[in-house]
């Protein structure tokens, strides 16, 4: 009987749980089968869920329900605490599994060139998300002592890391926020929010939802500009083509038009204002300058060389997440992703992470670092099922040696749960004893 195909998913987020739910629906599952191990470099699954969604935020982390439910499959094992590629590399994966899938996610901010971006109040939307969720990679301490405060991007992080700055630390307390949390943003002393878009208000990229969520916060009072309220042709074929897009402007046009009212923090909406730049002195933020821009008649926009400086002593950019860089797999640093080029196409740099080319033992490990894909046209061996580029049977790999395998005998032995029918046990290696909890 042909064994199950064998996958890795290195990254235990969401994207990696719903590959592995995927696999498992696919025609591979019912012939042969397929068994997955999931690599998860934090002790617990989840990702972004549980590091990047806001606590005020309860109905999106409660898709871990759902994610639950396909971890606790029979044929799925989760290995917590697992770091790649130091507590494990690419050569270890294609010595046990038939391929390999990399879901690790984007916890870095992308860059923005403008001058002054590196002074001293001036922070990536990703650090600070990462901070009031309790990520344990930061630290558990953040400034907030601007009392006016600039976000820079019109996307939902940005509505995020806004709302966050804007509520009180009570509003949050009922939330799951940490005790640290709780304790620096009773601290804080913002009183002024200004969230900055270079473009209108057709092509915001907020949810609805969200957006309308800003407005339901007693110490919110939510701010837009009548004269930013402004539409082209190509502005309005968005609005008729997306419906989100309409719902969008039709909430920033009823707060455009309504009275200011007087809720102790003020929360301001500007569209078709550019940064040009974080102005400062002695090392830290002052001010922050746009440059107004124009509709051009196909929904972008276009400088008009008009400024204005904004009195702001802090500067939150919300430009966009960047993954970073895995080590022996083919990268465009620029746009943070494995590239379609360095393989030809996208199903060819999906081959270039295929099993190796050469039966397991033989010496002849596999380039993993050249991002080149193999001629060769892979088959699946009629004896054993294995995936092969040689012609016959291929024998199923042998661990090879491993200068880490555990010291102790009772580490050595403590193995996780097996999975029926496979006859096949993971190697014993640290991470192999490392499964953390599903919760």
């Amino acid at each position: 009987m042909p064994r199950p195909l064998r996958v890795a998913i290195v990254g235990a987020g969401p994207a990696g749980i719903y590959a592995a739910d995927a696999l498992l629906k696919s025609e591979v599952a019912a012939d042969p089968g397929v068994s997955i191990d999931l690599f998860e470099r934090m002790p617990a699954p989840f990702g972004l869920i549980r590091y990047g969604v806001a606590p005020d935020h309860p109905r999106i982390k409660g898709i871990v329900t759902a994610l639950h439910q396909v971890l606790d499959k029979p044929q799925i094992r989760l290995f917590g605490n697992v770091d790649y590629p130091t507590d494990i590399s690419l050569d270890d994966l294609r010595d046990f599994y038939d391929a390999v899938i990399f879901s690790t996610g984007a916890m870095a901010d992308r860059a923005l060139s403008i001058p002054g971006i590196e002074l001293d109040g001036s922070y990536g939307a990703a650090d600070f998300v990462s901070w009031y969720d309790g990520h344990p990679d930061v630290p558990r301490t953040w400034p907030l002592e601007a009392e006016k405060v600039a976000v820079l991007g019109v996307g939902n992080v940005a509505l995020d890391v806004a709302r966050v700055l804007a509520k009180t630390a009570d509003e949050l307390l009922p939330t799951e926020i940490p005790q640290n949390v709780y304790d620096g943003l009773k601290a804080n002393k913002a009183l002024e929010i200004h969230v900055f878009g270079r473009r209108g208000p057709a092509q915001a990229k907020f949810s609805p939802m969200e957006l309308r969520e800003l407005d339901h916060s007693p110490n919110i009072e939510v701010i837009v500009d009548p004269e930013d309220i402004d539409y082209d042709a190509g502005s309005i074929e968005t609005r008729r083509g997306n419906k989100q897009a309409d719902m969008v402007a039709k909430t920033l046009e009823n707060w455009a038009i309504r009275d200011v009212g007087d809720r102790p923090h003020k929360l301001f909406l500007h569209f078709f204002e550019s940064p040009a730049e974080i102005l400062g002195e002695d090392g830290k933020v002052v001010g922050l300058r746009t440059e107004r821009t124009a509709l051009d008649g196909t929904g972008n926009v276009k400088g008009t060389g008009e400024f204005k400086d904004w009195d702001v002593t802090a500067v939150y950019r919300a430009v966009g997440y960047l993954s970073e860089k895995l080590p022996k797999l083919p990268w465009d640093l620029g746009s943070g992703t494995v590239p379609d080029e360095a393989a030809g196409s996208s199903r060819r740099a999906a081959r270039t992470f295929s099993p190796p080319t050469s039966p397991a033992g033989s010496g002849a490990a596999p380039s993993a670092s050249s991002g080149t894909p193999r001629a060769t046209p892979t088959r699946r061996c009629p004896t054993c099922s294995r995936i092969t580029r040689r012609a016959g049977c291929t024998p199923p790999p042998r661990p090879r040696r491993r200068p880490w395998t555990p010291s102790s005998p009772s580490a050595a032995s403590a193995t996780p749960r097996g999975r029926a029918g496979t006859g096949w046990t993971p190697p014993s290696a640290p991470w192999a004893n490392r499964r953390a909890a599903s919760a």
